[in-house]
């Protein structure tokens, strides 16, 4: 009898090194890769919410043969700031950025995942949690509603169920939602309040500093009974720049066009003449603390994508020696 199935499209749901789990017609499918794919560029790898091609093996791992084309594709420059990428999801349709509405709460951090998002062309929802604590949430949502054109935010407490109807619009057949933020955001309780069950285990938050353990370690695709996917991602204190000029230029696209209507196209918005800038943070249009925000991920983008191109150039040396 043949256990080969072959040509079968499936979706990556869990990845750990070298051993990949496919979701099959309502089954999870331990899968290896293709040998070709050690060849390929670390980009080129399977990922989780990737849609692949394999040979089903109902007596083993299966095979995966090939990546169908992505729709979305978010990455990041590694926690060691080397220049590396770390390619994280793929085929999301929305990520809910998880911030709570304590200590964890960074304008500067949520407009770094916009940026990531926006690059990745996913669409960015900001989801606030812990809303029960805070008194002043109209602010909050206001605020990072105007991080970038079109960002939607919505405040939600999923323990009491505050809010919680307001996603129901994203929890749709044939969807798919990310949740990225911080470790003791509450995105383990928010994943347990949309499945109606404790998919995840939560870890006490600390009273010192409101941030909890780590309770998500790795990536995985949950489907919903109503045929929605959920992708949950372990915490990040921090997320880098690198290679998202676009998704900084789309983030801050107010800026962005101020600079084109400065008199000098190279305009360093210092003590040059004729400078939109420089006149819009005069008038109160543009705040100082954004335009600065601004340009520090812009340098940052820079300086890791300058690292990055370095890294590449010893790999393709490296390779031509052996």
């Amino acid at each position: 009898m043949n256990n080969l199935n072959n040509n079968q499209i499936g979706r990556i749901s869990e990845v750990q090194k070298n051993s990949f789990t496919i979701k099959y017609q309502g089954q999870d499918i331990p899968a290896k890769l293709k040998g070709y794919f050690y060849e390929e560029s670390a980009d080129k790898l399977p990922v989780v919410g990737d849609y692949v091609r394999f040979t089903y093996n109902t007596s083993g791992d299966s095979l995966i043969l090939s990546v169908e084309k992505r729709k979305s594709f978010l990455q990041r420059p590694d926690q060691a700031k080397t220049g590396v990428m770390q390619y994280m999801v793929a085929n999301v349709d929305y990520v809910f950025i998880v911030t709570s509405l304590n200590e964890d709460y960074s304008y500067n951090r949520i407009a770094r995942y916009v940026s990531v998002v926006l690059q990745g062309k996913a669409i960015p929802v900001v989801i606030l949690t812990k809303s029960d604590l805070c008194n002043n949430v109209g602010r909050y949502l206001c605020e990072v509603e105007n991080i970038a054109e079109g960002v939607r935010a919505h405040a939600i407490s999923a323990l009491y169920q505050i809010g919680m109807d307001e996603l129901e619009e994203y929890l749709q057949p044939g969807k798919t939602i990310c949740l990225m933020g911080s470790s003791g955001a509450g995105k383990s309780t928010l994943l347990n309040a949309i499945c109606g069950e404790e998919i995840m285990k939560t870890s006490a938050i600390r009273e010192s500093d409101d941030t909890g353990r780590h309770t998500t370690t790795y990536r995985q695709l949950i489907e919903l009974q109503n045929g929605s996917f959920i992708i949950d991602t372990p915490g990040m204190r921090e997320i880098g720049m690198a290679m998202v000029d676009e998704g900084i230029d789309n983030t801050f696209s107010d800026i962005v066009e101020l600079e084109n209507r400065c008199k000098y196209s190279n305009c360093r918005h210092d003590t040059e003449p004729g400078c939109a800038v420089k006149l819009a943070i005069e008038s109160g249009e543009l705040s100082m603390e954004r335009f600065m925000l601004y340009q520090s991920l812009g340098q940052e983008n820079t300086n890791n994508y300058a690292k990055k191109k370095e890294i590449s150039k010893w790999v393709k040396a490296y390779k031509k020696m052996k």
